[in-house]
């Protein structure tokens, strides 16, 4: 069983979605997917491309993802936001997610910003126990903050 890795395109936007719902199960959010594949092809390759993303095949079959974008910070200037790191379950410990981490940090190495982040769950400790051996730190003292858009438009009424 191998794989390969490439930039993904507009036409992977279905295998995208079928990887961010499986994340989506696995973070034990399986109804929180509101996206549609017109919103992943016009984010990844419409007039204003937001992400770059990389998949993982094995012939036809979408064994993972990377998905990142850029942000700017007030205190680092360019960082890159890895927004989604997938591997199929049946797929996990064949050394996909290392490859995927690596395609993204080569990135953030190309672009040269000061800081490569993202989030991980805290229930998630093989995750975490992975990021902190590659060197990353995990921050325990910083909380996310989220609003959806019915709490945004019930505050903002």
């Amino acid at each position: 069983m191998g794989y390969s890795i490439r930039k993904a395109t507009a036409s992977d936007a279905a295998g995208i979605l079928q990887l961010v719902t499986e994340l989506a199960v696995f973070e034990k959010e399986p109804n929180a997917v509101l996206t549609s594949l017109d919103d992943i092809r016009e984010a990844g390759w419409g007039t204003n491309p937001q992400f770059e993303a990389v998949v993982a095949l094995d012939g036809t079959s979408y064994v993972g993802l990377a998905l990142w974008y850029t942000r700017w910070s007030t205190w680092k200037g360019t960082t890159l936001h890895l927004e989604d790191l997938i591997v199929t379950q049946d797929r996990r410990g064949e050394g996909i997610g290392v490859a995927l981490y690596k395609t993204y940090l080569k990135r953030a190495q190309e672009l040269k910003v000061r800081r490569a982040e993202w989030v991980v769950l805290d229930w998630n400790q093989g995750a975490i126990d992975f990021y902190k051996a590659s060197g990353a730190t995990v921050l325990d003292d910083w909380n996310i903050v989220q609003m959806d858009d019915t709490a945004i438009n019930n505050y903002l009424s």
